[in-house]
């Protein structure tokens, strides 16, 4: 074993025993706070983004699959983050993950005044969520990263529904993803 690679179960050690030294000082509760308000932009950022995508689209749009290969529509891929936008947010309430559903039903993924509804409300409940009194867990914060995450993977999926089907781009699209 090459000497200066160290196993994982080391990096685990010294990364907790980093832990415990910031925990002691009080910089850990500093930097857990300045985190998530960081945290809170993007998530603001990211709502504003699929509000400015859905105004953007056409209503025949959420209905089109990508060319050529295996996809589901636009209005499903809204339905997903719609989705685990409310679940993301029940399970950061709760204090851990309490399983997938979706307010929208699969008539209303055609519907643009609904999927704009929708995503609109289940942005404030996120942003709600996520802006509660108090310390979060461990398992909240996992929660909370784990929603930003699958928020960034659908706007990827989206981008090349857009340009794959020559469709719309909204300018805070364009300005966020250096789109053309």
């Amino acid at each position: 074993m090459n000497p200066r690679v160290r196993p994982f179960s080391a990096l685990a050690d010294s990364a907790s025993a980093t832990s415990d030294r910031l925990v002691a000082s009080g910089v850990r509760g500093r930097l857990e706070v300045a985190l998530l308000e960081v945290v809170k932009s993007s998530l603001h950022r990211t709502v504003s983004l699929y509000d400015a995508l859905i105004a953007a689209l056409p209503e025949s749009a959420l209905m089109e699959r990508l060319p050529g290969v295996r996809s589901n529509t636009i209005g499903q891929q809204l339905w997903c983050v719609i989705g685990a936008r409310e679940s993301y947010s029940r399970g950061i309430a709760a204090g851990e993950w309490k399983g997938f559903s979706c307010s929208v039903t699969k008539e209303q993924c055609s519907r643009k005044a609904d999927l704009t509804n929708s995503l609109a409300s289940s942005g404030i409940t996120l942003i709600e969520a996520v802006s509660a009194e108090g310390e979060f867990t461990d398992a909240q914060h996992q929660l909370i990263l784990s929603v930003l995450e699958h928020e960034a993977a659908h706007q990827g999926q989206l981008i090349r529904f857009l340009y794959a089907l020559n469709l719309p781009i909204a300018d805070s699209w364009k300005s966020r993803y250096a789109l053309e």
